[in-house]
């Protein structure tokens, strides 16, 4: 059995589609720790341009639109995603046709979940992320998605903030994109540090007040607060910091 790994890109991954399609029984991941049996060997994938793009023109004949849910199911952070679109596009090519709603086959039951996972996130983060402005007058949305979604995340608060300056962080995988007021572009951020201005400060901590003020210690509705907003959000919100500068 042969073991494909890629470097995480997607056209890393259409090449090893390519060079796998043939092999029987054959794995395609990123991640370099692969339980493996004795008879397995691992191929290193080499990215070919050519290759990838023989690839999605065939998808592309079988399917017209499953070539951007694979490269969706690419962004999630499930160490199986490469190997669930593998399977997946092996039931479009076998097919030759659309298989996104055969929900009688557990590949495209898997696949689709996967992609639900990360559209839904982006969905999410749309409403939930919060901007702070920084000491230089440009707004900073620091937070740690479950899934590689900055890049899908830009093109909408671009069109939403028009002319400002705006810097989305995903601080898990140090990520960030930058918005010029003009053109957006990512970037490694490294261990970036942000200085919030006067106002901003005074904003969220007389936000914190307001929610102090509000909230009835006897009555304590995080039930309902987690059903509005997960848990996981929480820590990107002023309200559910404790910090008071005031």
């Amino acid at each position: 059995m042969k073991i494909f790994i890629t470097d995480g890109g997607s056209e890393s991954f259409f090449t090893a589609v390519f060079d796998a399609y043939g092999e029987k029984g054959a794995l395609i991941t990123s991640g370099e720790n692969v339980q493996m049996s004795f008879d397995s060997q691992i191929v290193k994938v080499t990215t070919d341009a050519e290759k990838a793009e023989r690839v999605r023109r065939k998808l592309a004949r079988a399917d017209g639109g499953c070539v951007g849910d694979i490269l969706l199911t690419l962004r999630s952070s499930d160490g199986l995603k490469e190997q669930i679109a593998f399977d997946y596009i092996k039931r479009v090519i076998e097919r030759g046709a659309p298989v996104g709603k055969a929900y009688n086959l557990p590949e495209v039951i898997i696949f689709n979940e996967l992609k639900e996972k990360v559209t839904g996130e982006i969905h999410n983060m749309k409403g939930f992320l919060r901007f702070m402005e920084s000491a230089e007058g440009v707004l900073y949305a620091p937070y740690s998605p479950d899934h590689d979604i900055t890049e899908l995340l830009m093109p909408h608060f671009a069109e939403r903030f028009k002319r400002e300056k705006f810097v989305i962080h995903d601080l898990k995988r140090k990520l960030a994109g930058i918005y010029d007021g003009a053109d957006w572009t990512l970037c490694y951020a490294g261990e970036a540090e942000i200085y919030l201005s006067e106002y901003e400060r005074a904003f969220q901590n007389l936000w914190r007040k307001y929610y102090n003020a509000v909230t009835i210690k006897e009555r304590p509705h995080e039930k309902q607060m987690r059903g509005y907003m997960p848990a996981r959000y929480w820590k990107f919100m002023p309200e559910k910091s404790v910090r008071d500068d005031g």
